[in-house]
């Protein structure tokens, strides 16, 4: 295991921070994959999960087993640990600048990126094409000056993953079932990880609006690919998701060792890990476009009492929560318009009229524009 850290640029006098990754194997032998857990510092399930991983990438590379290379940054996110108010944990908004720490990930653009790379490409080597263009991209990010904190961590995470043939975002949600955010493009390469993660759902969007950090790289990708054409051969498109780990409050080893062991499982059958690859389960749930998830508001504030439980498999017109006007005695009613899965949900209990409360997946795409949010 090879530990790098990575200075970020000190906001204020007196502070410090760093990023920690850790590297396994050797990227020149095989596939290269990126980990990060908890870019949204509050989303704790998703870090003990990369903790259990680790221990268990350390073990696997002392039985000189890793045929590939793994990058596993556990701790994506030290801004964001840091930032408490009155005792809540705030770590999905940089407390500075209000930005979310997982949108507007600025990538160099495709025609840039092309440019840099020039005559370098190669008319019938598809995996050197792949190299040169990931080199450059690398290049480039380096040369960007990052002028405060949230900014340096924003690019040392770019770079990281940038090299990577497989990027992995691991995240939670405040009350949810496991599911998977990814692109059509990854989607056949992702699904044997969703099998085996045991994933209730999976969202489909190629371009979901928001620059998270697993579709920028994604995107670029097909650009990239779009602009170059049938003549000039590149590998595949980088493979990208967001692994959402359940529910916040989901922190337990057990659960953690399960989810470690199903990603070792998926490197295995890349053959980044050397062991025999497992069958793979049924997937759960079919998956379908983000654009068909339907999004849940509150028509009214009150006392939030679910009816639904998270998880659960819903039909059009189920009832999934109640709002509960204490002072007039109003109970008013939420029922879904989908067929599908009720895989996230809000955590807390009383809300204010117009407040997002959970989503549905759904078959057919029924939104537009941006599809997730802040």
């Amino acid at each position: 295991m090879h530990t790098q850290r990575h200075p970020l640029v000190s906001t204020t006098l007196g502070t410090s921070r760093e990023l920690v990754s850790f590297r396994f194997g050797d990227g020149a032998r095989g596939e290269s994959v990126y980990l990060q857990a908890s870019l949204h510092a509050d989303e704790t399930p998703a870090m003990l999960a990369a903790w259990t991983l680790k221990r268990r990438l350390v073990e696997l590379e002392a039985e000189g087993r890793m045929r590939g290379e793994v990058v596993l940054v556990p701790v994506a996110n030290p801004i964001g640990l840091s930032q408490h108010v009155l005792g809540q944990f705030l770590g999905r908004f940089e407390a500075n600048s209000g930005h979310n720490f997982n949108r507007s990930f600025p990538m160099p653009s495709a025609d840039a990126l092309i440019e840099r790379v020039g005559a370098r490409f190669s008319s019938g080597d598809a995996a050197h094409n792949a190299r040169v263009l990931r080199g450059a991209l690398v290049e480039m990010l380096g040369e960007i000056n990052a002028k405060n904190e949230f900014e340096s961590l924003r690019l040392a995470l770019l770079t990281l993953a940038s090299r990577a043939d497989i990027v992995l975002d691991l995240h939670c949600s405040l009350e949810a079932t496991m599911h998977v955010y990814t692109s059509p493009a990854s989607w056949p390469a992702i699904e044997p990880l969703a099998r085996l993660l045991g994933a209730n759902g999976v969202l489909l969007a190629t371009d979901s609006g928001g620059q998270s950090f697993d579709e920028v790289h994604a995107l670029l990708w097909n650009e990239v690919r779009a602009r170059l054409g049938d003549g000039t051969p590149l590998g595949a498109p980088n493979i990208a998701a967001t692994i959402e780990h359940r529910g916040q409050r989901d922190v337990d080893y057990e659960t953690a060792s399960a989810d470690a062991q199903a990603i070792v499982d998926y490197l295995i059958a890349r053959g980044v890990i050397e062991g025999e690859a497992k069958d793979v389960p049924p997937l759960a749930q079919p998956a379908t476009p983000l654009a068909g998830s339907q999004q849940l508001t509150a028509p009214a504030s009150g006392i939030v009492v679910y009816r639904a439980k998270v998880g659960a498999r819903l039909k059009a017109g189920d009832p999934v929560f109640d709002i509960v006007d204490p002072v007039t005695d109003a109970v008013t009613t939420v029922t879904t318009t989908n067929d599908g899965v009720f895989y996230m949900r809000r955590a807390i209990r009383f809300v204010y009229a117009g407040a997002p409360m959970g989503r549905v997946t759904g078959e057919t795409a029924i939104r537009s524009g941006v599809l997730i949010g802040a």
